[in-house]
């Protein structure tokens, strides 16, 4: 496979290292948006969390705890902003998975996840509601 992130995970490009285990690998993103931001990938490449199995999606999101845990221990930020694009109109990038752990301070000027989009679309919510009758 020529992807870099699973290059990356197998060690084969150099990355900062902050976490891994047998189902992910995390590193320091070389274009921070923050003090500490994270990236957490899967070892076994997967484009969007929708081609991961059950097993290693569970495991991944175990490890973003786990690489949580190790941000507040080393870096105590206020809180944190966690998530990932999945498709190029969501602004993925790179074709691998990879959730981004981004710490918070105080007065760092970021914003919530309801700062990424506001557009709610054409139908009201009980029209939308509907779809999932």
């Amino acid at each position: 496979m020529d992807c870099i992130f699973c290059k990356i995970g197998k060690s084969e490009i150099p990355a900062h290292k902050v976490y891994e285990d047998k189902y992910c690998f995390a590193f320091l993103d070389i274009k921070p948006h923050a003090k500490g931001h994270t990236v957490v990938i899967p070892k076994k490449h997967a484009v969007t969390l929708f081609d991961l199995d059950d097993t290693s999606a569970k495991e991944l999101l175990l490890g973003v705890k786990k690489v949580m845990t190790i941000l507040q221990k080393k870096l105590s930020p206020d809180g944190f902003n966690v998530g990932w694009n999945q498709g190029s109109e969501a602004g993925q990038v790179v074709p691998h998975l990879h959730i981004h752990i981004m710490p918070r301070y105080i007065g760092d000027g970021g914003g919530s996840m309801h700062s990424i989009i506001k557009n709610p679309g054409e139908l009201g919510v009980e029209e939308v509601a509907k779809k999932f009758k």
